[in-house]
């Protein structure tokens, strides 16, 4: 299996043959208003998430309409879930960019679309560890492996804070695949700093970050933090080989206890940043 890896800004699809892994694919696509896309039946599950611009697709003799920001920064995503043996025609009704995460699946569910109104302004951590969460597909989403979650991170704060890992399948932590999808609000000249460990395979990488680029997570534990005045977005894709849809993380032991002053902090007064539609 890889190492965790970031790719810069410039990379196109990844499939797990790409990734060195087993369940999970992502790529982005731009596409002109009126251009499409067709997604075929290939023994994948699929969730769509418009980064920008709205998007009409068609399946199976349904048809949604989805999107409607202009960046990321502007309101919460829409998903649109498209389970397995799933041909679906993905048109650009404005200009469009959509993230697109797939991971192969064995019993086909019924299609889900998530707006903003389903999900909450979900704040998480505290004092320069918060955070805004929209939680679009978690444990308890009629799909088999797919998870997918959007994270805003202020500048100056830490995320998916304490570190923690996804390595093991086991009492606690469950084994899955992830990827960080970053966007700046400033996306010339903003950054960030991800640190992926893992002290039982002596590895350690911390590397800036900018916007469009890609992280790889097979293991390891991991964090980030936003540069001082620079917001950051994520879009967190995970999928692995538990029978039961699971999120369970592992928590860095040397660092577990940092949460325990959260309450006391309460959260960064700067949240919610993310209106639920935009204005």
């Amino acid at each position: 299996m890889t190492e965790p890896k970031i790719l810069a800004n410039g990379w196109e699809s990844i499939t797990p043959a790409d990734a060195g892994w087993t369940y999970v694919s992502f790529a982005v696509h731009t596409l002109q208003a009126g251009d499409s896309l067709t997604l075929p039946i290939d023994g994948q599950e699929r969730a769509l998430v418009p980064l920008s611009g709205t998007a009409d697709v068609a399946a199976d003799g349904q048809r949604w309409q989805l999107g409607g920001r202009q960046t990321v920064f502007d309101g919460l995503g829409h998903c649109l879930y498209l389970p397995l043996d799933t041909e679906a025609t993905v048109t650009a009704t404005t200009d469009l960019e959509i993230a697109i995460a797939a991971a192969p699946a064995t019993t086909k569910h019924a299609p889900v679309l998530v707006t903003p109104d389903d999900t909450d302004l979900e704040l998480r951590g505290g004092g320069n560890a918060s955070r805004q969460v929209n939680s679009l597909m978690l444990p308890d989403f009629p799909a088999d492996r797919l998870h997918v979650i959007e994270v805003w991170t202020p500048g100056g704060n830490w995320s998916s804070y304490p570190p923690h890992k996804h390595e093991h399948d086991r009492d606690g932590e469950a084994e899955l695949e992830e990827t960080y999808y970053y966007r700046l609000r400033d996306p010339r000249d903003g950054w960030a700093v991800q640190r992926v460990y893992s002290p039982e395979r002596d590895f350690d990488l911390v590397q800036t970050v900018r916007d469009g680029d890609l992280l790889l997570i097979p293991w390891g534990y991991h964090t980030t933090v936003a540069a001082h005045g620079h917001d950051l977005y994520y879009l967190n894709v995970l999928a692995g080989p538990a029978s039961k849809r699971t999120l369970q993380a592992f928590q860095d032991p040397c660092l577990k206890a940092t949460q325990d002053a959260w309450p006391d902090a309460g959260i960064d007064s700067r949240l919610p940043f993310i209106p639920r539609y935009p204005s």
